[in-house]
């Protein structure tokens, strides 16, 4: 990421390879031949250590390149693997709130994403027998970091523009909780490409970029995988940056973009008919709706919703080298 000057990225959301999880054995085998030779005489230990290693390198990138104050949401999730004749679990998320402590991140609570399954054979040992049954691992971390103090917003347009990117009362009760119920995604895409594929939820990425950033910052996925991010982005008024080294994603990426029109204001109106509820199961029970917001001219809770401006993407214009421009419009 060199090609990105240093401080000028506002916010990171990505979701690496996870380490020892035997989909990416491959993929981090050929970052290392040290990787290959601890798998092959199972040293379970030493591979994830080395796994690592190669994510630290896109760890310290990632300090080096977002502004003082901005955040960084890694999603990761732990490993439970038997290598040799040892069946344990693999900390990834540790592993990796370790080092970025050492590089100078400050850890902020973490949420814990709860992903449904249905699976049938989801339990892992001696089923019934005690004790050599095991815990199944239904959940990933959204690890959350801070490069220095808290983001300052100085003069009248940056106060502004924080108060056009607020979002809804009831939205903040839901977002800032530390446990998500989201289910996970599933991309249009080939098998191939499906195997190499660990993409995360549309709503996963679009509360975080709003939770996070302001309308105009930059968002950065070192990791972009089928393009979730970027969608995400583009559907919040922000723009973007994606780094995705296996060129099979390239189309998948760019037809998702190119159909983000239709699914990007579905979401949006669906966004406002969820306040909308809210506000008629609110005045149903007598409860008070003190203000009014400015341009949708809705009732709100707070001051700090009065100036929020939720605009829908008018078109999205390619450009070259995958590139894209984003019009948006008002949404009234």
């Amino acid at each position: 990421m060199e090609d990105i000057d240093t401080e000028s990225i506002d916010l990171v959301i990505t979701s690496p390879p996870y380490p020892i999880i035997e989909l990416w054995d491959n993929l981090f085998s050929k970052m290392s031949p040290e990787i290959k030779n601890a798998l092959d005489v199972q040293d379970g230990s030493l591979a994830f250590e080395l796994m690592h290693q190669e994510l630290d390198k896109t760890w310290v990138e990632i300090y080096r390149v977002l502004k003082s104050g901005g955040i960084a949401c890694i999603n990761v999730g732990d490993a439970v693997r038997t290598i040799g004749k040892e069946f344990r679990l693999y900390a990834n998320h540790s592993r990796i709130l370790e080092f970025c402590c050492k590089l100078g991140f400050s850890i902020l609570p973490e949420i814990i994403w709860r992903k449904p399954t249905n699976a049938p054979n989801k339990f892992m040992g001696s089923g019934m027998l005690p004790p050599g049954a095991y815990i199944t691992l239904e959940h990933e971390f959204i690890l959350i970091l801070r490069k220095g103090g808290k983001r300052e917003f100085k003069n009248a347009t940056e106060k502004l523009n924080r108060q056009e990117s607020s979002y809804f009362w009831e939205e903040r009760n839901i977002w800032f909780s530390d446990l998500w119920f989201i289910k996970g995604t599933s991309q249009a895409m080939n098998n191939e490409t499906r195997e190499r594929s660990a993409a995360f939820a549309f709503d996963l990425a679009y509360r975080l970029i709003n939770m996070f950033s302001v309308k105009g910052d930059i968002v950065l996925d070192p990791f972009l995988g089928t393009g979730t991010t970027t969608l995400a982005a583009m559907s919040s008024g922000r723009n973007s940056i994606g780094y995705e080294l296996d060129s099979r994603f390239e189309k998948t990426i760019n037809l998702r973009i190119r159909d983000l029109v239709e699914f990007a204001n579905e979401y949006i109106e669906n966004r406002l008919k969820r306040h909308e509820k809210f506000v008629q199961e609110r005045i149903a029970q007598n409860k008070p709706l003190k203000y009014l917001n400015k341009l949708h001219n809705f009732p709100v809770i707070t001051k700090q919703e009065v100036n929020l401006i939720i605009k829908k993407v008018k078109t999205i214009v390619f450009k070259a080298n995958n590139q894209y421009d984003v019009l948006y419009e008002n949404y009234v």
